[in-house]
C-alpha cells in the first residue's frame, strides 16, 4: 500500500512539483529517486518556449519513475518530480542560473560560472537535448525565484526528510538516484556505449562494496555496465552522499533505448523486462546491505 504525500502550494498550472510513493512500513534502508522524469508541462511555460510539443520533451528521462515503481512493494520510499526537467532540473545547485536569460538582475547569492550554466543546463534551463533553446525570449528573474522556491527547495526538504529518516531507522540510508540516458550518449573510447552507468562521483559518495555489487548484479543480467563514466553523478549524488556518516548516494544512468522509442516518447516491449532486471537488482542489493551490515529485513 502506498501514500502519496504532495507539496502545497501548486506552481503554475495547477501541477503538484513531486510526489512520494511510500510503504506504510519501511522495510529496507534505501530511499530511490527520480528527479528527471516529470512530464506536466505547466501552460504559461509551453507558451513561453519556441520548442513544439515534441522537441520539449527531449531532456525528459522517459517513465524512470515508473521504472522503478515495484520499490515500494520492496518497501522503500520513490520521490518523483512531477514537473519537467525542462522547467527546473532539482539535480543542480539550487541557483545555477544563467544571467543571460534574464531581463533584470540575480541576486548577488546566484552562481553563474558554473561548468553546468555554460553548457545551458543550470537550475533554470536555456536549452535542452540536442542543445536546442527552449524559451522566446528572457525571463523575469522573479519567474526563476519562484520556481525554485515553490519547487526545487521543498523537493530537497522532501528528499532530505526521507534520508535523515531512513538514517534514524536503520543506521544508515542508501540513496539510489534513478535516471536515464539517450542512446546516442557520446561514445567512450574505442566506441563503446553502455547500457547503464553507476555513478559514486569517482569513489566520494558511496561504499565501494555497495558500488560493486551493483556494477557485478547488472553484469550479471547481461547489461554492458561502467562505473562513472561517462556519468560519475550529478548534484543529488554529491550533496547526499556522506558514506562516512552512514548515508550513501548511487546515481543508475539507464540506456533509453533499452526500454523506449526514444523518439515516440512510448515505452517499446522491452520495458517489463528492464522493469523486472531492476527489481532483481533492488532486491538483491537490499538483502546484500542487510546481511553485510547485519541489519534486519524489516525494522521494528
Amino acid at each position: 500500500m502506498t501514500e502519496t504525500r504532495p507539496f502545497s502550494p501548486r506552481p503554475d498550472g495547477g501541477i503538484q512539483p513531486f510526489e512520494i510513493a511510500a510503504p506504510k512500513l519501511q522495510s529496507i534502508p534505501f530511499v530511490f529517486c527520480s528527479p528527471h522524469s516529470g512530464r506536466h508541462y505547466p501552460q504559461a511555460f509551453l507558451d513561453a518556449s519556441r520548442l513544439d510539443a515534441e522537441a520539449i520533451r527531449r531532456s525528459e528521462d522517459l517513465f524512470v519513475d515508473r521504472l522503478f515503481d515495484f520499490v515500494v512493494e520492496l518497501g522503500a520510499p520513490l520521490i518523483s518530480l512531477n514537473l519537467p526537467r525542462a522547467y527546473i532540473d532539482v539535480n543542480r545547485e539550487p541557483y545555477e542560473l544563467d544571467p543571460t536569460m534574464f531581463d533584470g538582475s540575480l541576486p548577488t547569492y546566484v552562481n553563474s560560472g558554473s561548468a553546468r550554466v555554460a553548457g545551458g543546463l543550470g537550475t533554470i534551463p536555456r536549452i535542452v537535448a540536442e542543445r536546442e533553446e527552449i524559451y522566446h525570449g528572457k525571463l523575469a528573474p522573479a519567474d526563476a525565484l519562484q520556481r525554485i522556491e515553490t519547487v526545487y527547495l521543498p523537493f530537497h526538504e522532501a528528499l532530505q526528510r526521507l534520508v535523515q529518516d531512513t538514517r534514524r531507522r536503520f543506521g544508515m540510508a542508501i540513496l539510489i538516484d534513478c535516471h536515464s540516458m539517450p542512446s546516442s550518449v557520446r561514445a567512450m573510447p574505442g566506441g563503446r556505449r553502455p547500457d547503464m552507468v553507476i555513478g559514486d562521483r569517482f569513489g566520494t559518495s558511496a561504499a565501494p562494496r555497495f558500488v560493486s555489487f551493483c556494477v557485478e548484479r547488472l553484469a550479471s543480467l547481461g547489461y554492458d555496465v561502467t562505473r562513472n563514466r561517462p556519468y560519475a553523478g550529478g548534484f543529488i549524488t554529491e550533496r547526499y552522499g556522506r558514506p562516512s556518516e552512514g548515508v550513501h548516494a548511487i546515481q543508475i544512468e539507464i540506456s533509453r533505448e533499452l526500454y523506449a522509442h526514444e523518439r515516440r516518447f512510448e515505452p517499446h516491449s522491452g520495458f517489463a523486462r528492464l522493469r523486472d532486471h531492476l527489481l532483481q537488482l533492488a532486491a538483491s542489493f537490499a538483502g546484500f546491505v542487510c546481511a553485510e551490515d547485519d541489519l534486519p529485513l524489516a525494522a521494528e
